[in-house]
């Protein structure tokens, strides 16, 4: 076994030699897939965005390229390398080439700002960061000033689609920082045969991390969940062929490609099966039927809240969509109606499905009746991965009993990176991950997801850390206690509602809390609470703690009252 990176939990041997011994792990890279895929389908198009299409030929020149020039400015294997791009081609390029020289990518989604990424670039101890210089109406030069004078540690800034900073380094207040454009460096980089076979030489050994992917975990607080080059593979590779997905697939991802649904299941395994990706930076209901019917879509990765905005849009009929033949739904509970109106209204399977950035993966089959795609998410994707639910006490509970889920596996990780306390409560003396969610297994081996046992909210699929949310909140002179608790939508499933009780004299409004949070902590969309309740004083349990039972009740029934009222308000005019 190699060295696995420091701070990284292995594999138990045991587990690990009966995982290669069995077939689950195969031996190959994750760069190995773009090379396999470019020397058997070198011309066919692997990758398109709205400006751009790449073949898988075009796509591994270009990785070879990046590769050669990262390894000339002095990147090496194990560096980790903060990767936050919108959904643009440039992402398979810059993935790649880190794969090639065992560097490590940790994916950032666009939407993250100074407070995420000074977070991660802290856990993750990366050393280079790739980022665009504008994304839609989003200046990112002050966002890269903050994190690059709070978190000098990165190196190498490489910037995407934009004004090249090769030149302009002395602006961040760190002489030795390297800076390049992304196309400069494929552009200007001619590796020579000496080059191409040294990269050769630097493959990585299939058991050594090449994915960190970061996760609210089970308690909210961020952490880095590093996946092997084995693992990855394996897990995305037998989730293709539960649902289907294939080279004749031209696969859209909508959701960020930093989320790992997005990634692992649409962007990962369009390459393991040598399909096309369609990567869309917009959730714009017009567009996304415009490129379906212009690309000839056949499958779909997103999550619920996506499909009921396809689904709700005006102009769905005006577009040719007959090319759609399944839809993959995780990252959220999908509504029984939701999925039957998938069925009747557009024609299509709908693939229900659960997973977790850890590697847990469930989703239905194609022989699935309707009844079993909207009452469960599915069972296990690898047979090597084994499922069950236990009682607080650790005991294995029977079919159709209601427990803590609990997963182990060569789909599944190890461990959050340095981070001993956390995965000391969370692997048990077996090595079972406890994921957080309760769950009842069936005799068939399906699985009905039922709760959670985590402080998150999920909002439209977005995994929302409400522990997170209140300790910046509580930054604020302002604020004397904080609670936040999801708060039931229609659309979304859930949003963050914001309970806070003020210091006396304090004047607090929804505005002021809210300009706090954007302007002094740097959050970002995600850290907004949606909602504001300001209460004298918050409900306390016997222990003296908040009780946020009473506070989720609360709102909960604000909403149903302000709901009923709307809806009677509605009537009322339509009989006037």
């Amino acid at each position: 076994m190699t060295q696995l990176l420091e701070g990284v939990v292995p594999y138990r041997e045991e587990d690990a030699a009966r995982y290669v011994r069995e077939g689950w792990w195969r031996g190959l890279t994750l760069g190995d897939l773009l090379d396999r895929a470019a020397a058997i389908q070198p011309d066919k198009t692997g990758f398109v965005d709205l400006y751009r299409r790449l073949t898988y030929r075009e796509a591994k020149d270009q990785a070879d390229r990046l590769a050669i020039a990262l390894l000339r400015w002095g990147l090496r294997p194990l560096d980790r390398v903060l990767v936050q791009l919108p959904n643009w081609t440039e992402f398979v390029p810059i993935y790649f080439a880190l794969q090639k020289i065992g560097a490590i990518p940790v994916m950032l989604i666009d939407r993250y700002r100074q407070f995420e990424i000074q977070q991660l670039a802290a856990l993750s101890g990366a050393r280079a960061w790739v980022v665009p210089m504008q994304h839609r109406k989003v200046d990112f030069l002050p966002i890269i000033r903050d994190v690059l004078e709070v978190r000098p540690q990165i190196e190498y800034l490489i910037t995407v689609r934009g004004q090249a900073l090769e030149s302009q380094t002395t602006l961040f207040g760190n002489p030795a920082l390297k800076a390049a454009s992304l196309e400069n460096l494929i552009a200007q980089t001619a590796p020579t045969a000496e080059e191409l076979a040294h990269l050769k030489q630097l493959r990585p050994h299939p058991g050594q991390i090449a994915h960190m992917g970061p996760t609210g975990g089970t308690t909210g607080n961020p952490k880095i969940v590093p996946r092997t080059h084995d693992s990855l593979e394996c897990g995305v590779e037998h989730c293709s062929y539960c649902w289907d997905q294939h080279c004749e697939d031209v696969n859209l991802i909508v959701g960020s490609i930093g989320h790992d649904l997005s990634f692992t299941k649409g962007f990962l395994g369009s390459v393991i099966t040598m399909g096309t990706i369609v990567l869309l930076d917009t959730t714009d209901a017009e567009t996304i039927c415009r490129v379906i019917q212009d690309e000839r879509v056949t499958a779909i990765v997103w999550v619920p809240t996506l499909t009921q905005r396809l689904l709700d849009y005006e102009g769905l009929c005006d577009h040719d969509l007959s090319s759609l033949r399944k839809i993959h739904s995780g990252g959220g509970a999908a509504h029984p109606d939701l999925i039957r109106a998938v069925f009747s209204r557009l024609g299509v399977r709908f693939y229900n499905g659960y997973g977790g950035t850890e590697g847990m993966t469930t989703i239905t089959r194609p022989t699935d009746d309707v009844e079993t795609v909207c009452s469960t998410v599915g069972r296990p994707t690898c047979p090597g991965d084994t499922y069950k639910v236990v009682a607080p006490s650790g005991a294995a509970l029977p079919p159709g009993m209601q427990g803590e889920l609990v997963v182990k596996g060569p789909g599944v990780f190890t461990g959050y990176y340095n981070n001993p306390e956390e995965n000391a409560r969370v692997f048990d003396a077996e090595g079972f991950f406890h994921t957080g969610d309760l769950a009842k297994i069936n005799e068939r081996g399906y699985i009905t997801i039922t709760g959670r046992l985590k402080e998150m909210i999920n909002r439209g699929g977005e995994s929302i850390s409400a522990t997170v949310i209140e300790e910046l909140i509580a930054r604020h002179p302002g604020v004397a206690a904080v609670a936040v608790v999801p708060m039931p939508c229609p659309i979304m499933g859930e949003r963050a509602c914001a309970y806070i009780q003020p210091r006396p004299g304090a004047r607090l409004d929804f505005d002021s809390i809210i300009a706090f949070l954007r302007d002094e902590q740097k959050a970002s969309v995600l850290e907004l609470p949606e909602r504001i309740e300001f209460v004298q004083a918050m409900p306390l349990t016997a222990a003296q703690k908040i009780d946020k039972r009473v506070l989720k009740q609360d709102i909960a029934e604000k909403v149903a009252a302000e709901r009923a009222s709307q809806a009677a308000g509605k009537e009322a005019s339509r009989l006037a």
